[in-house]
């Protein structure tokens, strides 16, 4: 059972998030609660994913984010943002976000997103990635990433490619072959190779760099 926690100022945006995420059989819900009292809520009930409002009025999500990333055994939190709030995505990233979800994500986006970040994999929803891309990776960066990308071996780009697809261990073990344990060396080598990043940001590199079907090669 995924155990889910909800944080977000904004009382009918949590309540319509439980009731979507309540309907999974998968998915408990196990708290949801404003900014304030989020840190000592979500860690106090060993929650395995917090979905986080980007921006809040009592307590910046970031500052949360923080506080959750700190713990021994963080979640996986995936930021919950608009359209108008682009200027917190690349904050949210180097503070080692899983993923950003728009808060009219559907419902069924939502639950696949959640079992994903689970699994150990990122979500990035189709509109914010570009957004998250371009404040995130700057010119320097992606010359860096294309640098960094053509030293890899075929199967660190294998992995890395999967990962900018969101995938988890589990599903890149089944893709590449291998047990999930090796998959999980492998990641870990890779993303320290890769300077220390975490998954969103293999991804968004990965998916800069082409090795993503049908992503474009960044220019710089």
């Amino acid at each position: 059972m995924i155990r889910v926690a909800v944080v977000d100022d904004e009382r009918l945006v949590r309540s319509g998030l439980r009731m979507i995420l309540g309907t999974a059989p998968d998915i408990e819900m196990v708290a949801d609660c404003g900014g304030a009292e989020a840190a000592r809520t979500v860690l106090g009930c060993a929650a395995d994913v917090v979905l986080l409002d980007i921006r809040m009025p009592d307590v910046d999500g970031l500052t949360v984010l923080r506080q959750l990333r700190a713990a021994p055994e963080p979640p996986a939190v995936a930021m919950l943002t608009t359209f108008d709030a682009q200027e917190y995505l690349t904050a949210a990233l180097r503070e080692g976000a899983a993923g950003f979800l728009l808060k009219d994500s559907d419902p069924e986006q939502l639950v696949r997103a959640v079992r994903t970040l689970a699994a150990g994999g990122s979500v990035l929803d189709p509109g914010v990635t570009r957004a998250v891309i371009g404040g995130y990776l700057t010119a320097e960066d992606q010359a860096a990433a294309a640098r960094t990308v053509s030293g890899l071996t075929p199967r660190e780009s294998q992995v890395l490619a999967l990962l900018g697809e969101g995938l988890g261990n589990a599903p890149i073990a089944e893709r590449m072959g291998l047990a999930p344990s090796t998959v999980k060396d492998h990641v870990r080598a890779l993303l320290a190779k890769l300077g220390g990043i975490n998954r969103v940001q293999a991804a968004i590199v990965a998916d800069r760099a082409g090795l993503v079907a049908g992503a474009p090669r960044g220019t710089g």
